[in-house]
């Protein structure tokens, strides 16, 4: 079955064609998520590259570097671990392992050389035709470590090198994934959902799902904070709970799109409740992009009726009355509140990020991944309105903020509610 893994590999251990740059890749980044096959990938690679086989390989190498976290995790992972490559070679294969000279020697004269990234230095003085190097994220010295690595990979007319690691937003990855020599493919856990324990999936992956954690571990995402946001995830890990207390009062905020034409901004729906101690609830994200206004003011008026909400706050910079006449045509018994932003966005977001500090606001359930995006990349970047670094609308953010400002009076006063 080893022999087959090329034919029965999943697709994003694929060898791919292209770096970047549409040119051949010299670094091959598999960004993948625990258990997505990263480590039998590689143990595969280098097997390839010492035969030479396709399609990982078009010619034989015979100088390859193996580069882990530290001794231990090359030797208990990389290479007798259940995906390493003591255990994925046939038997006619398998190459010898001398542990006290940290190194692997094949039949055919290839031999792999074991490094630390705890000892960078190790990697002065050796040479390369290829390396493997795994786990890069968890490097301590990850930069001084892969630099020496480099200076070493100099041996046939192309070195290269396949990384395989569950993402970290580091500096070194960031500059590897734009690097136009570097090809990346990238996996989640549940893409090797087939060879992996079935509690494992229900317990570990469900619990995890769509945070900020799973999302890194898991989806294998580079998961980061814009420096200069009003939210961090780690203040949105800490504000999540699995259930609310009766709620005393239940909104839902709108903010509705500019235009109602294809490719216009989304329609920002949040339904939120405050318990009786003052803290708010974030219940729902309900965000809709590419319906019409009759659309979004049905799918509106349904989340207030199923969470059985007391009313809807909706933003009428931008609609004007024809916001009330839209939810008047779909339903004109749901009390409404109409807001008049006066103030920019950013104004109108940061007291609501003081309540998040003060541990005031709380995230229901499962993780609202869009939401909680627009949340943590939302910063005044130069801009006194504030803004998201793609320039596009905070459609979920303004929503949220409209409901938690009428839950708890922060900010702005605005008109009685009435009813359609």
């Amino acid at each position: 079955m080893s022999r087959d893994f090329a034919t029965l590999a999943h697709c994003h251990q694929d060898a791919p064609l292209f770096a970047n740059n549409g040119g051949p890749w010299t670094t091959w980044l598999a960004l993948g998520g625990r258990g997505a096959g990263k480590t039998r990938l590689g143990a595969e690679w280098v097997r390839a590259l010492v035969h030479g086989r396709g399609p990982y390989a078009a010619r034989r190498f015979g100088h390859i570097a193996l580069v882990g976290e530290s001794e231990h995790d090359v030797r208990e992972v990389m290479i007798e671990g259940p995906a390493g490559l003591l255990r994925t070679s046939p038997r006619s294969e398998r190459p010898t392992w001398t542990s006290s000279r940290l190194r692997l020697e094949w039949c055919n004269g290839a031999v792999a050389q074991a490094f630390s990234a705890d000892d960078p230095d190790s990697l002065r003085g050796p040479q390369f035709d290829a390396a493997w190097c795994d786990e890069l994220a968890k490097w301590r010295y990850a930069d001084a470590a892969f630099d020496m690595l480099q200076f070493g990979l100099r041996l046939g007319q192309r070195p290269r090198q396949l990384i395989t690691t569950t993402p970290k937003p580091l500096a070194l990855l960031k500059r590897l994934v734009a690097d136009p020599r570097t090809a990346v493919t990238r996996a989640g856990t549940k893409a090797n959902a087939a060879h992996l324990s079935p509690a494992f999936l229900d317990e570990v992956v469900a619990r995890y799902a769509g945070t900020r954690l799973g999302r890194q571990e898991i989806d294998g995402e580079i998961i980061e904070d814009r420096p200069d946001a009003l939210w961090s995830r780690a203040m949105i890990e800490a504000a999540r709970v699995d259930t609310a207390p009766d709620l005393m009062r239940i909104v839902v905020g709108i903010d509705p799109p500019a235009g109602s034409r294809e490719g216009a901004d989304a329609c920002g729906i949040v339904a939120a409740g405050r318990s009786e101690d003052g803290t708010v609830y974030v219940l729902e994200d309900a965000t809709i992009a590419g319906l019409q206004p009759h659309g979004w003011a049905t799918r509106a008026i349904a989340l207030f009726r199923r969470r059985k909400a007391d009313a809807i706050v909706a933003e009428v910079n931008q609609g004007g009355d024809m916001v009330g006449a839209v939810l008047r045509n779909v339903d004109a018994t749901v009390p409404l509140k109409t807001v008049h932003a006066r103030r920019g966005k950013y104004l109108r977001a940061e007291p609501i990020a003081a309540l998040y500090a003060q541990g005031k606001v709380k995230h229901v359930g499962k993780p609202m991944p869009e939401l909680e995006d627009q949340m943590c990349d939302f910063g005044i970047g130069g801009n006194p309105s504030g803004g998201l670094s793609s320039g596009g609308s905070p459609d979920r953010l303004d929503a949220l903020v409209w409901a938690v400002t009428e839950l708890t009076g922060r900010g702005w006063q605005g008109p009685r509610i009435r009813v359609l």
